[in-house]
């Protein structure tokens, strides 16, 4: 089936159509692991909390993941010593296993596993890095050693193994975060989008629903919603691809190609042990074939991870910053009270909460030794290379496109069930999809955001924006940000009454 293991296996409470609050000390935008973390710590210091949910809890990013809650990431202290000192690969190292110590305590039945952390290479080239990676994580802090041999059916060259490190099912943890959030007094609403934000004076968030003013607004959007800070420019947005299906129960560790970022993790569900596979990403919007895409994940997952079938197929959308290092602090430098937490670059499972932990202290007054390193607004030469590169990407699609669609005209009425185009019609660029059963779906093809044009995405039936990331429905409807308006409705000037 398509759809997140984690979110077909849980069932939650309906928070929607509540009452929307005057006002709150604290608004925290997002219903995903950062912003329900936060609201939770904020909550159990005395603060009064509102979360609020476009969609619902934990169906977002943090519902469609691999859950590997682990401070291994990647090859990230090597490259993290290397950029900024031996001292911000401790801090972060240290930030990563409090948040998964934290985690490890809480009061909730989430089938939370110890298990071992492994980054692997099958290329005699990347040989060194992974030597490098297991001297830098192992002077972070974590409990690393250098191996040659994994229990995967890969020809591993060799491999950093962290221990201590768990796996989980998100879903069932962060529903119990919720439970143990409003016991503290907070609110959860779902089904309000956030729409603007006044910060004269008191902030005022405008939403679906109405007005609310807090003292503080907290934003855990996954992709910050509010265009200022530059964000859209400071973010790399990439979508991953996961399979998951009957597998081996001796799947004991988390596995992680070096190079292919291929994942592997075990996962037992009512006696039934599953073998979960993620991979084969790709930047959010480039024209690739996502079935084909799915299909080659699949393969390898059954040729090298025991992977029997596939019962469940999902993707998991990404952001990265420029340096890798999680945006979490003030949103902008002139705010003193919208706060942002986004970029977690497939580690969220131990970077929101770590970002929780951070937003607390910073809420609070509270000293962190790690503010400067997650500070939002920090900057550096590197920095500034990856923000030259990520927008002369942007330029490519915004002109690019724009020629390549002008070009095409095809009819619309010979459209195959299944096809999609963007192409040039009665004057105006269309996103057009007929489905399976014959009826035909138009609208603009102007991303709400910046302008760029989408592209579609064969698998998940979306159309997707290659410039920063928004996605929507074949309807037009918003799935991702930064855009937060639909797609442009769309008639056929032969339809129109």
């Amino acid at each position: 089936m398509t759809g997140s293991l984690w979110l077909d296996t849980t069932a939650a409470p309906d928070r929607g159509g509540r009452p929307l609050p005057e006002s709150a000390d604290v608004v925290v935008l997002g219903g995903g692991i950062a912003g329900l973390v936060t609201a939770y710590l904020l909550a159990e210091a005395g603060r009064s909390v509102l979360v609020l949910e476009a969609d619902r809890l934990a169906a977002g990013v943090s519902g469609n993941t691999t859950a590997k809650v682990t401070a291994q990431h990647g090859l990230k202290y090597d490259a993290l010593r290397s950029r900024k000192g031996a001292g911000a690969a401790a801090l972060y190292a240290s930030s990563q296993t409090r948040a998964l110590e934290w985690m490890a305590g809480l009061p909730i039945d989430c089938d939370f596993t110890r298990c071992d952390s492994v980054v692997y290479t099958v290329n005699r080239d990347t040989v060194p890095q992974i030597e490098k990676e297991a001297e830098a994580a192992e002077e972070a802090g974590l409990p690393a050693k250098l191996v040659q041999d994994i229990d995967l059916d890969v020809p591993a060259l060799s491999a950093v193994r962290v221990s201590a490190q768990a796996r989980f099912h998100p879903r069932k943890w962060l529903l119990g975060v919720a439970g143990l959030l409003e016991k503290a007094g907070g609110v959860i609403i779902e089904q309000v989008r956030a729409l603007s934000l006044d910060e004269s004076g008191s902030p005022t968030v405008r939403t679906s629903a109405g007005d609310v003013r807090a003292k503080d607004v907290v934003v855990a959007t996954h992709y910050p919603l509010f265009d200022r800070g530059l964000y859209f420019a400071r973010l790399d947005p990439v979508r991953d691809l996961v399979v998951a299906g009957p597998g081996s129960s001796a799947i004991d560790a988390m596995y992680l190609d070096a190079d292919t970022h291929h994942s592997v993790r075990g996962h037992v569900e009512d006696g039934q042990a599953y073998t979960i596979v993620g991979g084969e990403h790709y930047r959010v919007g480039a024209k690739a074939d996502v079935e084909g895409r799915y299909r080659k994940l699949a393969d390898w997952a059954g040729a090298r991870a025991g992977l029997r079938s596939v019962s469940h197929r999902w993707s998991a959308h990404d952001l990265s910053t420029l340096d890798s290092v999680p945006y979490v602090g003030r949103y902008h430098p002139g705010s003193k009270h919208l706060w942002v937490a986004t970029g977690f670059g497939q580690w969220g499972m131990t970077g929101g909460p770590a970002a929780g932990m951070l937003l607390r202290d910073l809420l609070l007054g509270n000293d962190n030794p790690a503010k400067d390193l997650y500070d939002p607004n920090r900057f550096d030469l590197r920095s500034a290379v990856s923000l030259a590169s990520n927008n002369l990407t942007v330029a490519k699609h915004l002109v690019g496109d724009h020629l390549g669609a002008l070009r095409k005209h095809p009819a619309l009425d010979r459209l195959a069930p299944g096809q999609a185009e963007v192409t040039r019609a009665g004057g105006d660029l269309v996103a057009a999809y007929r489905d399976p059963a014959g009826e035909l779906h138009t609208v603009g093809a102007h991303c709400t955001h910046l302008g760029c044009l989408v592209a579609f995405n064969n698998a998940e039936k979306s159309w997707d924006c290659p410039c920063h990331g928004s996605r929507f429905g074949v309807d037009g409807e918003v799935l991702h940000g930064p855009a937060v308006k639909p797609l442009r409705k769309w008639c056929p000037p032969a339809l129109e009454e």
